[in-house]
């Protein structure tokens, strides 16, 4: 069984403490001098030579039994979140580390790390006497050792509202893994309600330095501090409010997309590795769609080789990273997914795919693995301004199965044309539509695709988010809302659950390439602003087309831009309705924000030497800004 190292620390300090008085003092009131011989101590105040000093060592701290020792190798209870603006796509496995067995959170994109555990699966009913959490961490990195530290976040109560339990941190190697201790005596978790904590390692260096995170043992104490038997063969399941979100910056949505069958492959640097296309493959590839590959490599760069083309051998998308600065690849921030356009592809070998061979490759210039590829038709990825929330709306059924929540008058008031329904949800298979139960037409699926095969509205779905307008709608219910019914449903073709649901007036995030890092990590409070100096090449960049993003969070779910220097004045840039003012509203789902050269040219003027040489981020609530980038979507 496992010791909590916590217990050794506390012995080793009391033993020193413990030493250090007893070769200090002698037994006769003297004290030692530096050269050995004795010499009288100075008299002492009769109260003084009243009080006897407390050299008795400490008791040291009782060994305390871990809940969770992960020596049977399961760790189902836990999920990475990746909805955080920044957040690493980190991968799950258990294995050795130190001498002892842990759970490992493999850092594949230098980003900060977001890992989930379910508390209520593994305590069931006594979650409620939760007052402790222990946790032995530690920090692994390739070269050499790098301090690591985050935070431990609880969703707790009848609506898993946050509460933040405290910090960790690994700054000795010498003590690496270290305990980590959480009060969680005041959060208020409770039975039946699938509460569960967020371990996050956030460092300034995430990107510079990556860093694997260790979990070596957990320890859930009552509030007597006798541990609470978990259940290890517990799942993490889909706890409400919780999001294994994809990371979409600078992406393309798809619509009509289509797997292509067996593309699991891998390659050293430098290596190529694919699969012939399918016929349905073949089909999708059309002016307007889009390869999206889902992968990971040690750089964080990817992209394809038409090795059996007609023109001959060609890399599509390799950007600078073979040194021809040709075809950049659109990748998002977490880079876990790639896209290459037809068009792309057609600007080296031709519009007509029967010379670009029979098979297309991956390559990249570190070790890389691809999981899954699909082709679509590329959609500029859907977002919201002027957006209401549906209030109440949360729901989950299994697969073919619906529920929903009444319209309220605001949503109401919202649902006019050019707006569109915002859904956040996981469901097993990713996808998501609506069902119009009360419809005067009848009971109607809109947003489905090819879902029940008939082919009809084809929406945006991410995997975590989906969009369905207006004016999909009303395709096949009519324009008139009061002909909708009081309700809207939510339905999948498998098991999913509802997080929130919003409408707004309907937008889009512009996908970007060649993108140039502004190198901006930083935070402030609300309504305070931080942000970087521009250099020349990257106020170069700011053209017409060109987009700022930036990857943030917040406490209220937005961000803007500030302009300090602007020759007309201190300017705040996609505001909004804010500060009060209505007036250019930036583009924000939660986790990116997208502030374009227009809409700074609209508050700034179209000379952009006039527009100073900082730029800087503002909420209306803490934030923190992880990264930013000007990219170009032209």
């Amino acid at each position: 069984m496992k010791k909590k190292q916590l217990a050794t620390i506390v012995l080793a300090s009391a033993m020193m403490v413990s030493s250090l008085a007893a070769c200090g003092n002698s037994s006769d009131g003297t004290t030692a001098s530096s050269g050995g011989e004795a010499t009288t101590a100075a008299p002492a105040s009769t109260e003084a030579a009243t009080e006897t000093p407390d050299t008795t060592a400490p008791e040291p701290e009782a060994e305390v039994t871990p809940s969770v020792d992960f020596e049977d190798g399961k760790f189902a209870f836990a999920a990475v979140n990746t909805s955080v603006g920044g957040a690493d796509p980190s991968v799950l496995s258990v294995g050795d580390f130190k001498g002892t067995k842990g759970l490992k959170v493999e850092n594949t994109a230098g980003g900060n790390m977001f890992v989930g555990i379910n508390v209520s699966a593994l305590l069931g009913d006594k979650v409620a006497d939760l007052a402790e959490i222990r946790m032995d961490l530690g920090t692994e990195n390739a070269d050499k050792f790098a301090a690591s530290s985050g935070t431990l976040y609880c969703y707790v109560g009848d609506d898993n509202h946050e509460f933040k339990a405290g910090n960790w941190s690994v700054y000795l190697d010498t003590q690496n893994p270290k305990t980590a201790k959480f009060d969680v005596k005041d959060a208020g978790f409770v039975a039946g309600k699938d509460n569960y904590i967020v371990l996050s390692k956030e460092t300034d260096n995430s990107k510079t330095t990556p860093s694997n995170l260790w979990i070596t043992s957990m320890a859930f104490l009552d509030k007597d501090g006798n541990t609470i038997t978990a259940d290890t063969s517990a799942e993490f399941g889909t706890p409400a409010g919780f999001s294994a979100a994809s990371d979409t910056a600078h992406l393309f949505g798809l619509t009509h997309a289509v797997a292509w069958d067996g593309f699991a492959v891998k390659g050293d640097a430098w290596a190529q590795n694919g699969v012939a296309m399918t016929d349905a493959v073949k089909a999708a590839l059309v002016p307007g769609s889009v390869i999206e590959i889902k992968y990971k490599a040690e750089t964080g760069h990817m992209w394809v080789v038409m090795n059996e083309a007609e023109v001959g051998w060609s890399r599509v998308g390799v950007g600078d990273w073979d040194g021809s600065g040709q075809q950049y690849a659109y990748i998002n921030n977490a880079q876990d997914t790639c896209q290459i356009t037809y068009e792309q592809i057609a600007a080296v070998c031709g519009d007509d795919i029967a010379k670009w061979g029979s098979m297309i490759q991956c390559e990249s210039d570190g070790a890389w693995e691809v999981m899954s590829v699909r082709v679509g038709m590329k959609e500029d990825m859907p977002a919201l301004t002027h957006a209401v929330v549906w209030e109440g709306y949360t729901a989950k059924a299994d697969a073919w199965a619906q529920a929903g929540v009444a319209m309220t008058d605001a949503v109401k008031a919202a649902l006019v044309p050019g707006s569109m329904i915002e859904v956040s949800y996981k469901s097993e298979s990713g996808n998501m539509w609506l069902v119009m139960n009360e419809a005067e037409v009848g009971w109607t699926r809109v947003g489905v695709g090819d879902a029940d095969g008939s082919g009809q509205g084809y929406i945006v779905a991410t995997g975590s988010k989906a969009y369905i307008p207006y004016e999909m709608i009303a395709q096949y219910c009519g324009d008139d809302i009061t002909k909708w019914g009081s309700m809207i449903q939510c339905e999948s073709d498998s098991a999913w659950e509802v997080y929130g649901v919003r409408v707004g007036t309907a937008a889009a995030f512009k996908a970007t390439n060649s993108n140039i890092d502004i190198g901006a990590q930083t935070k402030a409070d609300a309504w305070a602003q931080d942000g970087p100096t521009l250099t020349e090449e990257m106020i170069a960049a700011l053209v017409p087309g060109s987009v700022i993003d930036v990857e943030y969070s917040s406490d209220s779910g937005e961000l803007w831009i500030v302009m300090p220097d602007a020759e007309v004045g201190w300017s705040r840039v996609g505001v909004g309705d804010f500060d009060g003012s209505g007036v250019t509203y930036g583009l924000f789902d939660g986790n990116h924000c997208q502030i374009s050269y227009e809409l700074i040219a609209q508050v700034c003027g179209d000379d952009v030497s006039k527009w100073g040489t900082r730029v800087q981020f503002e909420a209306s609530s803490p934030w923190k800004v992880t990264g930013a980038s000007i990219g170009n979507t032209k």
